[in-house]
């Protein structure tokens, strides 16, 4: 229990302990007014009715009170889950659109890179045959002119 539930039980204990200890003085009659009207009663019970009347009262207040928290705090939890799961389903799809966003890029990268290996394959393949065209035509000179070739 919490300190201040226990301290109000002690003090209702003590309330009562008090009452009971002095029940015949709070027995005796005396005249007591309302200022519109008098009447005899126990003015000790009176105020022990008016103590117990106040303190019920304040019970159903604090519970009341109590379950109105109680309900706000589920309908601020149900709608913090509503919140959060619409925050995952954002950033799952965010996540759809960057994994997307890459494979777009690397399929581009890929291309590229093709497209760049067969330049390249071309650039030697015509430095091939542009270098084996330079080694036939000499071959060609060396035969007419009548020098060993150079093997």
């Amino acid at each position: 229990m919490r300190t201040r539930t226990l301290l109000a039980l002690l003090f209702v204990v003590l309330i009562v302990a008090f009452a009971v200890l002095n029940w015949p003085a709070f027995n005796v009659r005396s005249s007591l007014s309302l200022g519109f009207l008098t009447f005899e009663a126990p003015l000790g019970l009176a105020m022990l009715a008016l103590m117990g009347a106040m303190t019920l009262g304040f019970a159903v207040y604090m519970a009341t009170w109590q379950g109105k928290v109680l309900l706000d705090t589920r309908r601020h939890t149900k709608e913090l889950q509503t919140q959060r799961k619409l925050a995952d389903e954002a950033e799952a799809s965010r996540f759809t659109e960057l994994r997307g966003a890459m494979r777009q890029e690397f399929e581009t990268l890929a291309q590229r890179l093709a497209q760049s290996q067969e330049a390249l394959r071309a650039e030697v393949h015509e430095s091939v045959n542009s270098l084996a065209a330079m080694l036939a035509e000499m071959d060609d000179r060396s035969r007419r002119t009548g020098s060993p070739a150079v093997r």
